[in-house]
């Protein structure tokens, strides 16, 4: 899986799609050195900020964790990002076990 327990939550390995049709969550992907990366997808640019910013959005919402938990904390001006979600790490590590569990795998 594309997370792992880190001091005060999680963090998470994402690439990031900008100008996408729509903001989804796609799967599990594997980068060039096999590993595992978070795909996701969001209609806005990347520029200023913005498609950072929907990634927060998009993260938030279908984790159902409020916004200020979230944080890009690596990769903020490229495609493969690290997002610390901030809380319980064995709490978070279940539910993103649970919500991630459903996407597809390539």
């Amino acid at each position: 899986m594309p997370f792992a327990a880190a001091p005060s939550g999680v963090r998470v390995a994402i690439r990031l799609t900008p100008r996408a049709r729509a903001d989804r969550l796609e799967g599990i992907v594997h980068a060039v050195d096999g590993a595992p990366l978070l795909k996701a997808s969001v209609t806005a640019p990347p520029v200023e900020g913005r498609a950072n910013d929907a990634l927060v959005g998009l993260l938030a919402k279908n984790w159902g964790v409020p916004r200020r938990d979230l944080a890009i904390i690596g990769g903020a001006k490229s495609r493969n990002k690290t997002v610390h979600v901030a809380g319980d790490a064995a709490d978070l590590l279940k539910r993103l076990r649970s919500l991630l569990g459903v996407l597809p795998t390539s």
